[in-house]
């Protein structure tokens, strides 16, 4: 894909998506009523699929449709807010089995609201999640209702930034070649460890426009972190087979 497409997806709109809000006569911007209602359908089957009772909090949605930095590239992002130390279970187990389910989920449906796929996460209603723009479904109200701001971010810094990491990705995929699987495996968490530490540090310090967040985007729609995924998935496979 182009690098001047993926820089242009990173502009702001004029408007939050008219296909997915209503502007009211005050300016607010409100869910449409079906995408609600879609939305609620779609966490009650996510929550059954999850088979274990939870007592949901809020199901909210964030990420860039709930903003004005939307684009083509933009999904919905609906999170189910609960709070793990009501349930009788050790809080990580549920965690890795909120993200197993979250993964086999999203990935196994294919889930569209007026063409942007959805994709569902359990949301620890303690967790620190940093957005301008969270709307409640539940409740049919804004939490954080976004303001348009201008990103302001200058092309050929955020090109360099994201390149290095291009440069670190490909030579994971080099050494690849050369180390020992299991040396590879903990390469590749090391590298996306960094860059979620690198990513976490941008939207706490300067938000969702920082060039950290920014290159973290930039890579996943160049397909550079799916690359790494895909990299640890090959590996893993090639060590479990036996030929």
């Amino acid at each position: 894909m182009e690098q001047n497409t993926i820089l242009q997806s990173f502009k702001v709109q004029d408007e939050l998506n008219q296909t997915i809000w209503d502007k009211e006569s005050g300016g607010e911007y409100m869910l449409k009523s079906e995408v609600r209602d879609k939305l609620l359908e779609i966490s009650e089957n996510f929550i059954k699929f999850i088979g274990v009772d939870i007592d949901v909090e809020d199901i909210t949605m964030t990420g860039s449709l709930a903003n004005y930095n939307w684009s083509s590239f933009s999904d919905i992002d609906l999170h189910i807010i609960v709070d793990l130390d009501s349930i009788d279970i050790d809080n990580d187990l549920l965690r890795q089995l909120f993200n197993s389910k979250k993964t086999i989920w999203n990935s196994t449906h294919n889930v569209e609201v007026y063409g942007f796929e959805v994709e569902v996460y359990v949301q620890n209603q303690n967790e620190p999640h940093f957005a301008t723009g969270v709307y409640s479904i539940m409740y049919g109200e804004w939490i954080n209702e976004p303001k348009k701001e201008d990103s302001a971010f200058e092309d050929n810094k955020l090109l360099s930034k994201a390149m290095t990491w291009v440069d670190m990705i490909d030579g994971v995929e080099k050494k690849s070649l050369i180390l020992k699987p299991e040396e590879t495996l903990e390469l590749i968490e090391k590298v996306k460890n960094k860059l979620k530490k690198y990513r976490s540090c941008g939207l706490e310090k300067k938000g969702e426009y920082s060039y950290e967040n920014l290159t973290f985007k930039f890579l996943r729609r160049n397909g550079y972190i799916q690359r790494l995924f895909d990299l640890k998935n090959k590996i893993t496979d090639d060590t479990l087979s036996l030929e």
